[in-house]
């Protein structure tokens, strides 16, 4: 009976043996276990790509963005410098005209003189230098003027426009020294009241700003109905907000 009993059970082993992978339950739960995986890390990928995708456009958009607003500032940029050079253009127009009648007329010591070809080249040549914002070039055309024609009736502008080109490159000391030398060579120069406005521009710049305000008061003492007065005036309002 015994020997039967072990014949059985050596023939169920050997027919679990048999059985193709198929058909193998634990087989067939590994597999669809692993199909199941698949799907999720494709899902998964899938899931990844899109964001990528996402990200990417919108990084896109934003650098779309940014270079629309630079084109925009670049307009804005080469617009605002034309307008600087209109500008100086037409105000040193206007003041050499005022003061030397164009390329002649009054000296600082009274005598009747006219620029001549050699100085108003050099004149213009730094003239245009600061029109065209080659700051560092004006700055040398200017001071090479004036060491060369002082007694020129286009020294009282050069001696102006080199404080100009000093207080916009942001050289305060050295605009002090400008504006203060039209100021002091040339009391009677119609570029006097722009030049003490300017000296208290630059004070106030420098934050010395009881200087600025006693200069400024000076403006609207010596020219009171001009338009250096307003401008004073102007600037004086903005010291008490300026030197908290």
């Amino acid at each position: 009976m015994r020997q039967i009993g072990a014949a059985l059970l050596v023939a169920a082993i050997a027919g679990c043996a048999t059985v193709p992978p198929e058909e193998d339950p634990v087989q067939i739960k590994l597999n669809d276990h692993d199909g199941r995986l698949e799907r999720i890390e494709r899902v998964m990928s899938n899931q990844s790509l899109l964001d990528l995708a996402q990200r990417l456009d919108s990084l896109q958009a934003d650098v779309r963005s940014l270079r629309g607003r630079i084109e925009e500032l670049e307009n804005s940029l080469e617009t605002l410098r034309k307008q600087q050079r209109d500008l100086y253009s037409d105000l040193d127009q206007r003041l050499t005209q005022l003061s030397a009648g164009g390329v002649s007329g009054l000296a600082p010591g009274g005598a009747g003189t006219a620029a001549g070809a050699g100085e108003e080249a050099a004149y213009n040549q730094a003239f245009d230098a600061l029109k065209n914002g080659n700051y560092g070039a004006a700055i040398a055309g200017f001071r090479q003027f004036l060491s060369a024609y002082p007694s020129s009736p286009l020294a009282e502008n050069a001696q102006y426009w080199l404080g100009e080109t000093y207080y916009v490159t942001r050289d305060y000391p050295s605009a002090l020294t400008a504006f203060q030398a039209v100021v002091d060579r040339y009391p009677n120069s119609r570029k006097a009241p722009d030049a003490l406005v300017k000296l208290g521009y630059t004070y106030f710049e420098m934050k010395r700003y009881a200087e600025a305000r006693s200069t400024l008061n000076q403006v609207l003492q010596r020219y009171p109905d001009s338009e250096a007065a307003r401008l004073a005036q102007e600037r004086l309002a903005r010291i008490p907000t300026a030197a908290r």
